[in-house]
C-alpha cells in the first residue's frame, strides 16, 4: 500500500470544492418535471427492497443492508436490532441508498435518501398498520423474545442518478425534495 505524503493534497479548500462540485454541476442541468421524477423515482423504490441505511453520532458510523418497504412517502425497516442503534439513539439523521449493480456509465440507477429516522413504538397505531402492509401476523410480532424494533425515514431529500434520464433529454442526476405535509 503506497504511504500518504505529509504535504496532503485534500486541503480544506480542495475539499470544499469537491463538496460543492454536484450542487454547482446540477444548478445549470436541465430538470425532469417534478412529477415524473417523482413516479420514475417510486417505480425504482418500489422494484427494489434492500438498501443501505447510514446511521452515526460523533466520531461513530454504521452502514447497514437492510430489507425496507415504502409506502405513505417513507421507508419502513422492521430490526432485530445491531448498532446501527448506537447512530439512531442519539442522531435521527440517516442516509440510506438503493442502487443496481455498476455495469457501466450507460446503465447507472440508483437513488441516495436524506432524511430523518423515527423510531416507531411497538404495538402503536403506526407499528400495527406497517405489520398488516407487511402482511406480518402481530400475534407472531407479540411471541418473539425481544421486540421487532420498526424504523421510518421520512426523506427530505432524495438525489437519483438513472442514466436514462438522457434519452428524455435531462441532466443523469436528478434531485427531489419531498414537500413536507
Amino acid at each position: 500500500m503506497e504511504q500518504m505524503s505529509d504535504t496532503s493534497y485534500y486541503t480544506g479548500e480542495v475539499l470544499r470544492a469537491a463538496a460543492r462540485y454536484w450542487d454547482e454541476k446540477d444548478a445549470d442541468s436541465v430538470k425532469l418535471e417534478k412529477t415524473k421524477l417523482r413516479a420514475m423515482m417510486e417505480d425504482y423504490i418500489r422494484a427494489n427492497n434492500t438498501c443501505a441505511l447510514a446511521t452515526g453520532t460523533g466520531d461513530y458510523v454504521r452502514c447497514t443492508p437492510i430489507e425496507y418497504s415504502y409506502h405513505d412517502g417513507c421507508f419502513w425497516m422492521f430490526s432485530e436490532g445491531g448498532r446501527k442503534f448506537i447512530g439512531l439513539a442519539e442522531n435521527p439523521h440517516v442516509c440510506l441508498a438503493i442502487f443496481d449493480k455498476y455495469e457501466g456509465f450507460g446503465k447507472l440507477r440508483g437513488i441516495q435518501v436524506t432524511g430523518r429516522a423515527e423510531l416507531v413504538e411497538p404495538f402503536s397505531e403506526t407499528y400495527n398498520a406497517h405489520a398488516a402492509f407487511q402482511k406480518i401476523p402481530l400475534d407472531a410480532l407479540r411471541k418473539l423474545s425481544s421486540p421487532m424494533h420498526l424504523i421510518c425515514v421520512h426523506p427530505e431529500r432524495m438525489d437519483c442518478l438513472f442514466s436514462d434520464f438522457k434519452k428524455l433529454g435531462c441532466a443523469s442526476r436528478q434531485t427531489l425534495v419531498p414537500e413536507v405535509e
